[in-house]
């Protein structure tokens, strides 16, 4: 949880600081793609707040309305971020985009700037605050990334594309994507912006707003849907579940694991139900000690369990 948190705190500074310098560009410039990334920036600096505020509200002791926690806030929050990321910054990115490129302004060159007495060009202003952008970015990137390859190498995933579909931090995932797609976005609005600098054609510019739109709202979608089996309750990959059942089946005192199920109730805390036969010689007191002895066996085995109801079954 404190790996996210800061994740978090890290992209929020970062993605504040570059929506202003962003705005200021487009202001001095005109630029499309300098909109398309203010849009983007603003989006994911109230993304960052809506995650620190899951974080937050996860946090919170169970009660008797919530049994299992708040941990599910971290969940929605997530989905709502991407809901965000989607309609604000990749639908309106894109729509800019293609407003300017299917009707260009054909305006004239922005006039230069007048900074510490010396005259500069717009468009070196808008490389600059890109420039900044990237670096800051990269900055949060490489915070997210440290997290999220702590936990491959934690729960020994394949690789990002595992993490990606297998991960119950979903707080850490929506950083790290958002800060991958705001590394791209830059770097889209720099090549847009570079281009049309040296062709005079401002097309590029423009197109360069959708495609940063366009990519924004696919990595929603894939984050969206990402959320979605979290808070529908989905089960841990099969090769975990067996290694869990399999601590059960080898006790001396069970005779079978009749059902199993397990399901995340928050990030990286799960709930583990299961139904057991016994061993048909055992009383009711020793049944109650084996399962004792498993809850904290299961627990022991993995951090991630928080919860175990263990059923006997006669």
């Amino acid at each position: 949880m404190a790996g996210s948190t800061s994740v978090v705190i890290a992209a929020l500074f970062a993605n504040g600081a570059i929506a202003v310098l962003k705005f200021l560009g487009f202001l001095a410039t005109g630029s499309p793609s300098m909109l398309s990334e203010t849009y983007h920036s603003i989006s994911d600096t109230g993304n960052q707040v809506f995650l620190l505020i899951g974080i937050r509200y996860s946090r919170r002791e169970e009660t008797r309305e919530h049994p299992f926690g708040f941990g599910k806030a971290q969940f929605f929050y997530s989905f709502l971020v991407s809901v965000m990321l989607f309609g604000i910054a990749g639908w309106e990115s894109a729509k800019h985009g293609y407003n300017a490129l299917m009707h260009p302004s054909h305006s004239e060159s922005a006039n230069a700037l007048i900074l510490f007495g010396r005259e500069i060009e717009p468009v070196y202003v808008n490389v600059a605050i890109l420039l900044g952008a990237i670096a800051f970015e990269s900055y949060a990137f490489l915070k997210a990334n440290a997290e999220l390859r702590r936990q491959i190498e934690e729960y020994e995933w394949s690789g990002l594309v595992q993490a990606f579909r297998e991960t119950s931090d979903v707080t850490t995932l929506t950083a790290f994507t958002e800060d991958t797609v705001a590394l791209g976005g830059a770097v889209l609005a720099l090549a847009g912006i570079g281009l049309t600098e040296l062709t005079g054609n401002e097309a590029f510019d423009a197109a360069a707003a959708l495609l940063i739109g366009i990519l924004l709202m696919g990595f929603a979608i894939a984050l969206a849907w990402e959320n979605k089996r979290l808070l529908i309750g989905e089960s841990i990959p099969l090769d975990e579940e067996q290694a869990l059942k399999g601590i059960v089946r080898d006790d001396p005192h069970v005779s079978h694991v009749d059902r199993f199920r397990a399901s995340y109730v928050g990030p990286e805390k799960l709930l583990l139900a299961l139904n057991v036969s016994f061993d048909s010689e055992l009383g009711t007191e020793e049944i109650d000690d084996y399962i004792t002895e498993i809850e904290n066996e299961l627990k022991a085995a993995d951090d991630r369990v928080h919860f175990v109801y263990i059923e006997p079954e006669l």
